[in-house]
């Protein structure tokens, strides 16, 4: 559950330290804002599919999780993915074939558990690292990233996934007229 008290306060976060205050607030309100873009949200409306091609609710949410856990490993361990780890999480990564057969059948309590459980281990570490760690610069693609751009991104694309998840709610409404 989301303290919504200060959710609009982005810098003051209880029990964090310095530049991770800001990070975690805006990490805090997306998540918030997703939540309530799926509240109430029925199974059919998670699993509903408006093209061949397309995302589910399902499916974004799972990126959503996928992507955080992806992060994850590279910037607290420097790896990515293992074979194991592939099994699990590349369906909601890519966003394909395999994740629309795979990624359905699922409540919200399941989404909204695999959310918070790897935000949890998110901000777990976070209270372990100092800011320098934030500026570090490792390679990324053909630039050099700070691990502070990395965790950006990471909520800057549930943003994204989220105005999909709007959208997607909207036609499956329109798809019962």
């Amino acid at each position: 559950m989301i303290d919504t008290n200060n959710i609009l306060l982005v810098g003051e976060q209880e029990g964090v330290k310095g530049d991770f205050n800001t990070l975690k607030s805006m990490m805090i309100y997306v998540r918030y804002t997703t939540l309530e873009a799926i509240k109430d949200i029925t199974v059919e409306e998670l699993d509903y599919l408006h093209s061949p091609t397309g995302n589910t609710i399902g499916m974004l949410l799972t990126h959503m999780a996928g992507v955080e856990y992806w992060y994850q490993l590279n910037t607290f361990e420097n790896r990515d993915l293992n074979k194991e780890e592939e099994v699990i999480w590349l369906p909601g990564l890519d966003l394909d074939e395999q994740a629309r057969e795979k990624i359905k059948g699922n409540d919200a309590d399941y989404y909204i558990n695999l959310l918070d459980t790897i935000r949890e281990d998110t901000f777990e570490k976070f209270n372990t690292l100092s800011d320098e760690w934030l500026y570090e610069r490792s390679k990324f693609g053909r630039n050099l990233a700070t691990n502070y751009f990395k965790w950006f991104h990471v909520f800057e694309d549930e943003i994204n996934h989220r105005g999909q998840i709007r959208m997607i709610r909207k036609l499956y409404e329109n798809s019962l007229k």
